[in-house]
């Protein structure tokens, strides 16, 4: 296999971009208080590449999903409502439908946010107009306690339901790139302070590296014994980032998928029968240098080897994302909202 080359990556900003117009900075929380992760600018998100990409992203846009990107901010500046409402509406609209009006989905899932008439957001004419469908979603936004305090990508998903909640992380540099140029608000960070990325991934290794020799329990999440996905749940979770436990779970649900030619150290290897991501059995937490910790099998211990494919290793890793640091987010049951 080739040698991945990889690095710790400290997070970037989000200077001098152009594109859509000109970004005059980008969106932040609220001042005034301590920072969290949810508070800073989605260059300071959890992958470490948000420079550039939210222009690049946006700059891959149709015609019609400006326009709509352009009719969410429009109608919440008529509402009064802040600009984080706005990222949270294009977040949740680019994962649901690429931002466009479409007449088909899972289900009855229809429009810009997939909005069902069976599970009451209106009729099928209702949640195809853009201006309802819009209005709709900041009407359920509203509704969602502490909105304003959140991720953007979690916001989102309280208010979408996902089976997938973190995929709305995904564009959150897109979309607080398109709410800087078309809104025109003036920002500031204010999380320098916050761990990076790789700090965060750094305390995950650290914790996994104490637990060098564990005998390997099924089920087991330590402190004395660990399987898998015990290993690397009880990691991130030393990393104060909340993931799911069962390695299937982990692939599905854990955070964002990145090319297994571009993992860094953190980020969660899977093994699956025939390569197949539906068929995940075991996960390790990625080093660097090819190299992968883990708590291998029933009769071993927790140890740090090279990695091996064996026909099994998937291409894509997860790279978990955070929402504040030391805090889970509890999330509603996945379409309960759809």
């Amino acid at each position: 296999m080739r040698k991945l080359l990889v690095a710790l990556v400290l997070v970037a900003g989000f200077a001098g971009l152009a594109g859509v117009g000109a970004l005059t900075a980008l969106l932040a929380g609220s001042g005034g208080r301590g920072q969290g992760w949810s508070e800073c600018s989605a260059d300071l998100g959890p992958w470490g590449d948000a420079a550039g990409r939210g222009e690049s992203d946006a700059s891959t846009l149709s015609a019609e999903s400006v326009e709509i990107a352009k009719r969410i901010i429009e109608i919440g500046k008529e509402r009064g409502l802040p600009p984080r409402a706005w990222q949270i509406a294009i977040q949740a609209g680019k994962t649901e439908s690429n931002l466009k009006n479409v007449f088909h989905g899972d289900r009855d899932s229809l429009g810009i946010f997939q909005m069902r008439p069976s599970m009451g957001w209106g009729s099928e004419s209702q949640v195809t107009d853009v201006d309802y469908a819009i209005n709709k979603f900041y009407d359920v936004l509203l509704e969602v306690p502490g909105w304003e305090e959140m991720r953007p990508g979690t916001a989102a998903q309280r208010v979408e339901r996902s089976g997938y909640p973190l995929r709305y992380h995904k564009w959150e540099p897109m979309a607080a790139h398109l709410v800087s140029v078309e809104g025109q608000v003036s920002g500031f960070s204010g999380c320098e302070d916050l761990p990076s990325a790789s700090v965060l991934a750094g305390n995950a290794i650290g914790y996994a590296h104490a637990q060098l020799g564990k005998p390997y329990v099924w089920g087991a999440a330590g402190p004395d014994t660990f399987d898998c996905s015990g290993l690397t749940q009880m990691a991130w979770n030393a990393a104060g980032v909340k993931i799911p436990k069962h390695s299937q779970t982990q692939y599905d649900q854990g955070g964002v998928h990145v090319p297994l030619s571009q993992a860094q150290p953190g980020d969660l290897v899977f093994w699956g029968h025939g390569r197949d991501p539906q068929s995940v059995h075991h996960v390790a937490l990625y080093l660097g240098d090819n190299e992968v910790l883990h708590a291998p099998q029933p009769g071993e211990s927790v140890e740090r080897t090279k990695m091996w494919d064996g026909g099994e290793l998937l291409p894509m890793v997860v790279r978990p994302a955070p929402d504040m640091p030391g805090t889970a987010a509890a999330l509603p049951p996945a379409g309960a909202g759809r």
